[in-house]
């Protein structure tokens, strides 16, 4: 049984934050309805337009807290949360395409909710998982490259036994851990650090673990860890 841990590391620099867990098990990621995804990706880019109020797209408060939060621990230049990175693309009026369908409703829940979510396969972990930060040395594939890029010193990053797997906190995802087609089992998060929005951040984790069984079937379990919560349980 492999276990996801939040080492104390992490919440020296963050002692607020909440990290909201779905686990996803037996479900099929191959239901492939693109017009469905798609309606879902447009409705929620439409409702992403409320986070967007101040002209300055960076002082608009869903980026400017990551801004800050980036600042606290060595990051690779340009880095940004991926919050930012999908209002970046609403706001320029790039529409964001479905990818497969777990994707699709992360990233749906991610824009209404004005909240940075993300998603691994659990069966391509080796060991535990970890949120801390980077010893320096951790191997790591970014999505779609084939390179290693390893994390700097001190970096806060997602990491199992094998390496880093994903960078930057939830900017950069790797390639041996990514979610597909044929993804049965799924370790998604959704992440607060606006202790001001608690509320969207349980109705938003509520939804995730809702929208998952209806669309594509299985089983969820919700976890939320904190400083006084560190760890849980991964099925396995």
């Amino acid at each position: 049984m492999s276990r996801f841990i939040i080492e104390d590391d992490f919440w020296t620099l963050f002692p607020h934050a909440k990290i909201g867990i779905v686990i996803c098990q037996g479900i099929d990621n191959s239901r492939r309805d693109v017009e469905k995804y798609e309606k879902l990706l447009q409705e929620a880019e439409k409702e992403a337009h409320k986070f967007l109020h101040l002209e300055e797209f960076s002082s608009n408060p869903v980026i400017s807290v990551w801004r800050e939060a980036f600042q606290k621990f060595k990051t690779k230049k340009g880095a940004r949360c991926s919050i930012e990175a999908l209002l970046k693309r609403v706001k320029n009026g790039n529409p964001i395409g479905t990818i497969n369908p777990l994707v699709d409703i992360y990233n749906s829940i991610s824009l209404r909710y004005g909240l940075p979510c993300g998603g691994e396969d659990i069966d391509t972990f080796v060991g535990d998982i970890r949120l801390t930060q980077a010893a320096g040395n951790e191997p790591f594939i970014p999505l779609g490259q084939d390179e290693n890029a390893s994390p700097y010193e001190g970096e806060i990053v997602y990491k199992d036994d094998v390496g880093a797997i994903c960078r930057c906190w939830n900017w950069r995802e790797a390639q041996r851990t990514m979610l597909t087609e044929n993804t049965k089992n799924a370790f998604l998060c959704i992440e607060l650090i606006d202790e001001t929005r608690s509320d969207e951040f349980y109705m938003a984790l509520k939804e995730l673990s809702d929208f998952v069984p209806h669309h594509l079937g299985g089983m969820v379990k919700m976890e939320v860890l904190d400083i006084y919560h560190k760890e849980i349980s991964i099925f396995g």
